[in-house]
């Protein structure tokens, strides 16, 4: 199989995990899908930060389907200045949201992603303070101040009401029609 569409390698690579009996490596994934195994990395961590339930254990990655209902997330691109970073996360919290990830779709290197996992102000003040140290700089530095997160809330309407806050401010950004395979 060929690389394909980024969407529809991650379906595969489910599809793959859901019919094995036993945890299958990034190596053997790689090979199915016919990509490298760093791509397979990327795109298990893609499809967690869509919800999918993907154990990486010793011996390779398996998926867990288990009965509890999907929480809704959703996708946004923003673009704003590293200034506008605590901004642009509290008003995310504060509306009830947890920011799960950031990614950019890098030219060259293409699609990085990073878990963020913060839920509250106390979150936010400190992957801010963790900035400011200078141990690191915001992925979306690479990019030009143009990134994704992925939010998940306790309902769509939450989400809506995140995604209306966002373009208020004026940090929604137009998704492009080659993005939306993320």
């Amino acid at each position: 199989m060929s690389a394909g569409s980024g969407r529809g390698r991650r379906e595969r690579i489910v599809e793959l995990l859901r019919a094995s009996e036993l945890p299958l490596s990034g190596g053997a994934l790689a090979r199915e899908v016919g990509v490298s195994r760093q791509v397979v990395v990327q795109d298990i961590a893609l499809l967690r930060a869509d919800g999918r339930d993907i154990v990486a254990t010793t011996r390779g990655y398996v998926l867990r389907e288990g009965s509890a209902p999907a929480v809704p997330t959703r996708l946004v691109k923003v673009h704003h200045t590293p200034e506008q970073l605590g901004d642009e996360l509290t008003c995310i919290v504060d509306l009830g949201g947890t920011v799960l990830n950031v990614m950019v779709n890098h030219r060259v290197y293409g699609m990085i992603s990073a878990d963020l996992n913060v839920r509250t102000r106390r979150d936010v003040e400190r992957y801010l303070e963790g900035i400011r140290s200078g141990k690191s700089c915001p992925l979306m530095t690479v990019t030009s101040g143009y990134h994704f997160h992925r939010i998940m809330a306790d309902t769509e309407e939450a989400l809506d009401e995140i995604e209306a806050a966002l373009a208020a401010r004026g940090y929604l950004a137009e998704v492009f029609p080659y993005e939306l395979e993320m």
